[in-house]
């Protein structure tokens, strides 16, 4: 029986040996697939381009089972791995053990370019009507990629690393700020983002590589950004909830460098989808586009250097030694350098056909991209200056949320018009005088709406929230305009209706869902109300027409923590609502305070409690908020992404379908 015992433990112990084997066949998988299809494709040599799908399945297969080591070393409380020491602890609940795995640097490291691989595992099985030479260049680009990584993971940021001969009996615990189920979902959803974005950079690659920049190749790439796309939303607004509840902040969004470097991504991949839909159905636009695309993974990349190279401060980033930081920099400067120079070379060869007039849908779409990558130009500035300015010797400056809002709040008014007119124009020409009518009724419409509602409904009148509603209804007004017209085109609505396809609502509920948010910032920025008071048992505040009564505190102990958890009445014209229950929590291995905010929440505000220190006499300092309309923020993003989905699932972009038989 002990022989039993001490085999299996013999076994499990070299589950971590396995895990770094993996890695490294992983690499060579990536390697040979970097190599052997791009030489097939470029000599026609049929069996070199066929390895590239089975050499993808190896490398995702190979990846995978090394994350599953990593992840076993967690659960089965392995502190012999120097990276499950760092991150866990006996006391770890085994949700939160599990979502270790990606909670620091190398871990998370590793999911990254498990997701690559995945990425690449996808394309390979989902794109067997493609042309073999365009899949071989597409995958062997994705190979590459995943070699820089894989040498990234095994020389500097190694997983595995034993600690033996000798290891602690217990780890240092997880970071307090990461047990929340915000890690277990906001990183693996961005990842598939930030990551997807390669797929595109694929396409646009070996596409460059021969030359054939058509319909065709926006048709293949325009479902995998926009998939990449829809998790990069999701993503996005995951974490914008996760720092909202988590941190305290009472906010949505800080302008923090490292949320930044989620938001450059997302600027370019939205100006990415709208330029492809202009390649596809006008044949124009194809350089711009070729650029946007290497433009978009560019900056994912450019984020992942930026929270793991030490050179930021934010509660987001990774501590990293420099060693990874000038390893990452040195590859991005040859993804970037190499893409460049490439279309540098056949950029020129890039001809576009398709004409449009200064009236035109073509425009509109144009003038929705200069809007987007200025918006994203003042963000990398606003994140990159600090850096550069102090690495000059000039010293240290602070470039905050003042600066970011104060600009957008200004460019948010042309991207809102041209987000809602667009739809109301035709491709190539159009004739004003069809949708003056439209245009000018939506504008009033859009004006008195967003006038009236914080003149009749506010406390007080604020100009920039009646800027932001009377966008926002202008776009939604826009929206059902082009519905009606659409779907009366040819038959009654009724019909029309039903015969809309999926491109038609994808951009209803993409263009609804920014309509949505762009309200819920605008009445969250400027009606949200903050109080810090110092509250003892039986005190009570009142303000936006809630009354908050402290009712004091009680134990309430977890399993690696011991904390306090304050009740708050609240009621409003004398009817009681549910309590707000805030915590605050001292780790027990890190000693880490930590609180813990209680939200009630609603479909037009959310009242918001955060527990601070106790001071004498049994009072403690309490900060509460009442935040208005704060959930459209996050709804708002959920349309976009839903809008995303209907896009994927229409038949033109699954491939083997006939119209991309057609393309091919």
């Amino acid at each position: 029986m002990n022989s039993a015992v001490d085999s299996v433990s013999q076994t499990l112990g070299i589950i971590p040996e396995i895990g770094q084997f993996s890695l490294i066949l992983a690499l060579a998988a990536s390697v040979i697939l970097s190599i052997y299809p791009l030489i097939g494709a470029s000599r026609g040599n049929t069996g070199m381009m066929l390895l590239a799908r089975p050499l993808s399945y190896a490398m995702f297969g190979f990846l995978l089972v090394s994350f599953g080591c990593l992840t076993w070393a967690f659960i089965d409380h392995d502190f012999s791995v120097l990276y499950v020491a760092s991150n866990s602890n006996s006391l770890l609940p085994l949700e939160y053990r599990i979502s270790a795995v990606w909670g620091a640097h190398e871990g998370s490291l590793l999911l990254w370019v498990l997701i690559l691989a995945g990425w690449a595992a996808a394309v390979a099985r989902f794109s067997r009507a493609l042309p073999l030479d365009a899949v071989a260049r597409v995958l062997s680009v994705m190979g590459m990629i995943g070699v820089g990584f894989l040498l990234f993971v095994i020389v500097t940021s190694n997983p595995f690393e034993r600690t033996l001969p000798f290891f602690p009996v217990d780890g240092r615990d997880l970071n307090p700020l990461l047990q929340d189920p915000g890690l277990i979902f906001h990183p693996p959803m961005l990842y598939m983002g930030y990551v997807g974005l390669s797929v595109a950079f694929a396409f646009a690659i070996a596409s460059l590589m021969t030359g054939k920049l058509d319909a065709a190749w926006a048709r293949w790439s325009r479902p995998w950004t926009t998939a990449a796309w829809i998790f990069l939303t999701l993503g996005i607004a995951l974490g914008s909830w996760w720092a909202y509840y988590e941190l305290g902040w009472g906010g949505w969004w800080f302008w923090d460098p490292v949320e930044n470097a989620s938001f450059m991504p997302w600027l370019a991949a939205t100006a990415l989808i709208h330029s492809l839909a202009v390649t596809e159905k006008r044949a124009t636009f194809k350089a711009w586009t070729v650029l946007l695309a290497i433009l978009a993974f560019s900056l994912s990349l450019l984020g992942t250097f930026l929270v793991r190279s030490g050179v930021l401060v934010s509660v987001h980033a990774f501590a990293s030694d420099p060693t990874r930081g000038l390893f990452i920099l040195v590859f991005f400067m040859l993804v970037v350098g190499s893409s460049l120079l490439l279309y540098a070379i056949k950029g020129a060869e890039v001809k576009s056909h398709g004409k449009h007039e200064l009236a035109s849908r073509e425009s509109m779409l144009l003038g929705n991209n200069i809007m987007l990558m200025a918006g994203l130009v003042v963000v990398l500035i606003g994140t990159i200056l600090p850096l550069v300015h102090k690495e000059l010797g000039l010293g240290s400056i602070s470039i905050g949320a003042p600066f970011f809002n104060s600009l957008y709040a200004w460019m948010i008014i042309p991207l809102a018009l041209l987000l809602g007119a667009g739809p109301l124009f035709r491709w190539r020409r159009q004739n004003m005088k069809e949708i003056n009518g439209k245009l000018l009724f939506a504008l009033i419409a859009g004006a008195a709406i967003g006038t009236a509602l914080p003149w009749f409904f506010a406390d007080h009148f604020e100009i920039w929230a009646a800027v932001g509603l009377s966008l926002g209804a202008f776009i939604v007004i826009t929206s059902v305009q082009e519905t009606w017209v659409r779907a009366t085109h040819r038959h009654g609505f009724a019909t029309g209706i039903r015969k809309l396809g999926n491109s038609h609502w994808s951009m209803f509920l993409g263009h609804i869902g920014m309509a949505v948010t762009i309200i819920g910032i605008s009445c969250t920025q400027l009606y949200s109300i903050e109080k810090d008071v110092r509250m003892a048992t039986g005190d009570s505040v009142t303000f936006s027409g809630y009354t908050f009564t402290f009712e004091g505190t009680k134990h309430a102990d977890g399993p690696n923590y011991e904390g306090f958890k304050g009740v708050i009445a609240v009621s409003k014209d004398g009817r009681a609502l549910p309590p707000l229950k805030a915590e605050k929590r001292l780790y027990l291995v890190q000693r880490m305070p930590m609180t813990e905010a209680a939200i009630s929440a609603g479909f037009t505000r959310d009242l918001y409690a955060a527990l601070g220190e106790e001071l004498d006499d049994g009072a403690w300092a309490v900060r509460l908020y009442y935040k208005p309309f704060i959930r459209w923020i996050w709804f708002g993003a959920l349309l976009m992404a839903i809008g995303g989905v209907v896009a994927m699932a229409d038949k033109r972009y699954r491939f083997g379908s006939k119209k991309v038989q057609e393309a091919v």
